[in-house]
């Protein structure tokens, strides 16, 4: 079996992770790799929400607004 080493680990948290592989069973290295995979599911549905979910505003609106954004940025002397 080969040690790593996670730096920057508090004890409150450590102590929490040891906890929570007891209370279900499972090795603290099956704990991680448990929880990895979740994070990147989540991650990934996250993400697929965002950019393929439902629209806030028309393509109509989203047009008129950038025109508008555009204008006020001119006025203003920034970037166009």
């Amino acid at each position: 079996m080969e040690i790593k080493t996670i730096k920057n680990v508090d004890e409150e948290t450590w102590r929490e992770f040891k906890v929570i592989a007891a209370k279900n069973n499972v090795k603290m290295s099956a704990l991680l790799k448990m929880m990895i995979k979740e994070f990147e599911k989540n991650n990934k549905n996250f993400w697929n929400e965002i950019l393929n979910g439902e629209k806030l505003m028309t393509d109509r609106e989203a047009e008129e607004m950038k025109r508008i954004t555009a204008n006020i940025r001119k006025e203003k002397g920034f970037r166009e």
